[in-house]
């Protein structure tokens, strides 16, 4: 039978990771809440500009846009890679490394160069052990991501896309879709793929005058999409973090009540054999003292 003594030295610590995986749980929720906010508002607007640039795409002016233009060149290629910059979030980081090197090696076969763009912590130490060098690395990204710091970013990448020294930029996150339902894919935002499936949706023959023209229309809404969508992209990682760090802190929780409730009974059945022991030992002590 264990030490009861230590028994209740284990089962006080037990009970202190559970003090902390709990709050990190209750912090992770309202994070979670808040950061969902952001991304639901977001995802109409990402959803409706994207429209409004199919909608522009199919309306019938022969102006074009560098953004819009199919590329067959095989030179340049990006792929920016959305982790967290800390742990104890499950499995969440994992299924985004899996995605990132298939992703990368399945461009490195088709492009002369790929760039690796790495945000997050975790997700450069986990490629560097995985030997994929980051050529571009961001720590600065937390559950609040602000379009102010994604702006800088998408700018450079839509400049390097003109000039043509970019051909495809691929984005590596986890999709949030539902409180319930996340999941790591890969999705290509340069050329800006995404405008031939809006366009399919709306469905209706858009007919538009362009005031003061067509070209400064696009030359505005088309680079925006681009940044938009790049943003929707980085909101959607950071909420499906905090679900996965809510669920995975729910979880630890959850096993330190097991442990807690496995441990007292342990500990009362030591206590129990231990206190019967004595009781014997007085017993005995007394019938010695007799004879």
């Amino acid at each position: 039978m264990a030490n009861a003594r230590a028994l209740d030295k284990r089962r006080k610590s037990v009970r202190n990771i559970r003090k902390i995986t709990r709050t990190m749980e209750l912090i992770a929720t309202a994070r979670f809440k808040k950061a969902m906010d952001r991304a639901t508002a977001a995802t109409s607007y990402t959803r409706r500009i994207t429209e409004v640039v199919a909608s522009l795409a199919k309306s019938g002016t022969e102006v074009q846009h560098p953004l819009l233009e199919e590329r067959t060149a095989t030179d340049n290629a990006a792929l920016i890679v959305l982790t967290s910059n800390r742990g104890l979030c499950g499995g969440y980081n994992g299924n985004i490394i899996r995605e990132t090197m298939r992703q990368f090696d399945s461009l490195s076969e088709s492009y002369e160069n790929v760039k690796l763009i790495v945000s997050g912590k975790r997700g450069i130490t986990n490629l560097e052990f995985r030997d994929y060098s980051a050529d571009d690395t961001y720590t600065q990204f937390e559950d609040e991501p602000l379009f102010e710091d994604i702006k800088p970013i998408a700018d450079q990448l839509l400049d390097e896309f003109i000039a043509g020294r970019l051909d495809r930029l691929d984005v590596a996150y986890t999709k949030f879709i539902s409180s319930s339902k996340q999941v790591a894919v890969v999705e290509t935002l340069l050329p800006l793929g995404s405008v031939g499936e809006a366009e399919d949706e709306i469905g209706i023959d858009a007919d538009f005058e362009f005031f003061p023209s067509a070209e400064s229309i696009l030359e505005e809404v088309v680079p925006m999409s681009f940044r938009i969508n790049l943003f929707k992209c980085f909101l959607d990682a950071a909420v499906s973090e905090q679900i996965a760090r809510m669920v995975a802190m729910k979880s630890a929780t959850e096993n330190a009540d097991d442990m807690i409730r496995n441990l007292s009974m342990t500990y009362n059945r030591a206590r129990q054999s231990q206190i019967t022991g004595e009781i014997m030992e007085i017993i005995g002590g007394v019938e010695a003292l007799k004879s």
